[in-house]
């Protein structure tokens, strides 16, 4: 495919994206008033981030940043120095597969992708393929939390899979006061909690990992200053942890900016109310 032809899949996928949040961003989690915790956020600091990734997972581990980007054609997976954003290796994914979320087990890199049903694990340090897996849903999120890998797939569920056979353990749904909330995204397990973005939204959802109930928001509406919101500038995925030092990072689909946050909890805000 030649550059013409793939410059314009790319719009053409970031317009059905923009045309998606004029008609589903209200479905993705409960409008009601409820008495879970929105909290918002202060920055600690901001980093350059390559504007040519589109972010669809992040991990930070032993000082760098690994990052998984999608698209056809221009999928692949990325270490990535974290005060400058440099690129200091790169994995192309096959140009048939859409990169999805990523994360890391032991010394392995396990990368999604969307609807080919296929997972890919590299060697953490020279990122050569080790093996491949499959599984039935489509591929969105995945994290690990010292037990089981955790893996969303557009919708309400969160499948746990024993990181060795990839064959799935359980499932919880996820839930704001019994209303499942779809479109879970890009996960990272945060201090025995599961950080979700929600796709189309400026939210992340905190989730019990043992019931599936959100216990909190995450607001980050107008964390991208005005002159960052290019025309191609997407919606906010990715985010990274880092557990030694209780560093939580975000970003987003094309975002010219890393943003290293503090979470503040907002005793004024309720959902549904800001």
């Amino acid at each position: 495919m030649n550059r013409f032809l793939k410059i314009f899949f790319i719009v053409l996928f970031i317009l059905l994206e923009v045309l998606q949040v004029g008609c589903c961003s209200t479905l993705a989690f409960p409008t009601t008033v409820s008495d879970i915790p929105v909290y918002s956020y202060q920055v600690l600091n901001t980093y350059p981030h390559d504007q040519s990734a589109f972010t669809e997972g992040l991990v930070f581990e032993e000082g760098f940043l690994y990052e998984g980007t999608g698209l056809y054609e221009c999928s692949d997976l990325r270490r990535v120095e974290l005060e400058t954003g440099k690129l200091l290796q790169v994995r192309e994914l096959p140009n048939q597969y859409f990169g999805e979320g990523i994360t890391i087990y032991e010394n392995k890199i396990i990368q999604l992708t969307w609807k080919s049903h296929l997972g890919f694990i590299y060697d953490k340090y020279n990122f050569e393929l080790l093996q491949e897996f499959h599984y039935p849903n489509e591929g969105w999120g995945i994290t690990y939390d010292g037990k089981s890998i955790i893996m969303s797939d557009g919708t309400s569920t969160l499948h746990f899979l024993d990181p060795e056979t990839f064959e799935e353990i359980s499932r919880i749904e996820v839930c704001e006061n019994d209303i499942p909330v779809t479109k879970i995204n890009e996960l990272e397990y945060v201090q025995g909690e599961i950080f979700a973005n929600i796709w189309l939204t400026d939210r992340i959802a905190r989730i019990n990992p043992l019931t599936g109930r959100i216990t909190g928001w995450i607001d980050l509406k107008g964390i991208l200053n005005r002159e960052d919101c290019s025309e191609k500038v997407d919606v906010l995925n990715g985010i990274a942890y880092d557990e030694k030092n209780n560093r939580l990072w975000i970003t987003g689909k094309f975002w010219p900016k890393l943003f290293e946050i503090e979470l503040i909890k907002d005793e004024s805000n309720q959902n549904g109310s800001s």
